[in-house]
């Protein structure tokens, strides 16, 4: 999430509200809160209690303007002391805040500490936000799992440092921000959906991107290569604001030797993780080679939504339905992992096919933002795992405990296991098949995350 949140929110009147970051020492308490304020107005050091008074501040997020306290470590402390009289303090700011984000260290996991004052928290009967700090990359996933042990819901993983995770923490601060005006509504729902246009070069992407926005936006002609920046386009489709990027065509690495080549091909990678959503074009007389498959795989693993267009349609005179098997049985066959991609034949340059995209990019789009409640995923495991129970593993059964989505964008569910490691993966697959049939997920990836542990909402007996 970038500075752009904070731009985006001046100037909108919304209901204000107030927000305690609470937490044990030295795990980003004070990094947060500078994020939100905008400026580094807290001193941030490795070294534990840097922090000793409350500080408030103004804080953007998205369309949410609020107040913000940033606390002294959640630390035990014998009566009188200069560390009593902190955690004193915290108390008061949790005490007076609309919601608390509680937050914990991901790449240390869950400590004694963090479950003392989880409990604290949960005493007070205030609002309580779970919140992993650290989440960047691999390091933090464990405690993110760990943080359910918690019991306090869905933890939102961020990354106070690089920002990322912002748009999750607004989501949960969003409900205690009171009700927005009419036109705040519309505009937070006017965020661009952002669409990238890839594929091998001369596949007609830069056609196609002139023909969805009406103009000659980018040059077009028979030479490949003629676009080597990455060319964004504010466009709208039915009133729903889209940022449209058309890209260099991505040749198989050996080919790419020239330096500006090169960077072409580095500027599309960078927009295939920037985007959310990816139109791989392909050329209906080369359809579904290699390189194109890299590149399918490419944004499938980046958990981006994938939509095949098939380009130049009216140049398939006889044969097209076997084609279209053809092109079905090998994205089956090389993407697995993400069944049911949607495929588009059409003509970017006669305009054929081309009004039936934008209706299945959305609907994919609807698919790629699905959650499932709780509930509904551990009823649905029960009925799985008693149709067709995990194997033995060492002269024992492997035992599934529990189900629950931790995000979506793409759907991403952890499944608490007795031994993950033991759990084969066509075991993983038939349950990410199900999940697929179960709750009409075709068409996006769906990560399964295994995590050793019981149900962490289950009461302690």
């Amino acid at each position: 999430m970038t500075a752009s949140w904070s731009l985006f929110a001046s100037g909108l009147s919304e209901m204000h509200f107030t927000v305690a970051i609470v937490g044990r020492p030295n795990v980003g308490k004070s990094t947060l809160f500078n994020r939100l304020v905008g400026r580094r107005h807290a001193l941030v050091d490795d070294s534990p209690g840097v922090t000793r008074d409350r500080r408030e501040g103004e804080a953007a997020l998205g369309p949410l303007r609020f107040t913000v306290i940033d606390t002294a470590g959640l630390v035990e402390a014998a009566p009188d002391s200069l560390e009593a009289r902190m955690l004193e303090q915290t108390h008061l700011a949790a005490e007076a805040a609309d919601v608390s984000l509680l937050m914990i260290d991901g790449r240390a996991g869950v400590t004694p500490d963090d479950r003392y004052f989880a409990a604290a928290m949960r005493k007070l009967g205030r609002s309580v936000i779970l919140v992993v700090n650290k989440c960047e990359g691999k390091a933090g996933q464990d405690g993110l799992f760990d943080a359910y042990s918690l019991g306090m819901g869905d933890p939102v993983a961020v990354s106070a440092e690089h920002g990322q995770g912002m748009s999750e923490l607004y989501d949960a601060l969003e409900p205690y921000g009171g009700a927005l005006e009419a036109t705040d509504q519309e505009e937070a729902a006017d965020k661009p959906l952002q669409l990238a246009i890839v594929g091998r070069p001369n596949a007609g992407k830069s056609t196609l991107l002139n023909r969805l926005v009406g103009e000659e936006r980018t040059v077009t002609g028979p030479e490949p290569g003629i676009t080597r920046d990455a060319i964004a386009v504010a466009w709208s489709y039915k009133g729903r604001a889209i940022k449209l990027v058309d890209t260099a065509g991505m040749r198989r690495r050996a080919k790419v030797v020239a330096r500006l080549e090169q960077m072409s091909v580095t500027d599309t990678l960078r927009v295939i993780r920037m985007a959310e959503f990816v139109l791989l074009l392909l050329d209906a007389d080369m359809a579904l080679e290699r390189q194109d498959l890299s590149i399918a795989r490419l944004v499938v693993e980046e958990g981006r939504g994938l939509i095949i267009v098939i380009n130049k349609w009216d140049m398939v005179a006889r044969g097209r339905r076997a084609l279209l098997k053809c092109i079905d049985q090998r994205l089956a066959d090389s993407l697995p992992q993400n069944r049911g991609v949607p495929v588009v034949p059409l003509s970017a340059l006669h305009g054929e096919g081309v009004d039936k995209l934008l209706p299945k990019v959305f609907k994919t789009y609807e698919t790629w933002n699905k959650r499932v409640s709780t509930g509904r995923l551990n009823r649905w495991l029960e009925g799985v795992v008693a149709a067709h129970p995990p194997p033995m593993a060492g002269g024992r059964r492997i035992k599934l405990r529990y189900m629950t989505q931790i995000k979506a964008r793409p759907p991403t569910f952890a499944l608490f296991v007795s031994r993950p490691k033991a759990l084969p993966d066509a075991y993983q697959r038939y349950l990410v098949n199900q999940l697929r049939d179960a709750f009409k997920l075709d068409g996006v990836p769906i990560r399964l995350l295994l995590r050793v542990g019981k149900n962490p909402y289950a009461p302690d007996r």
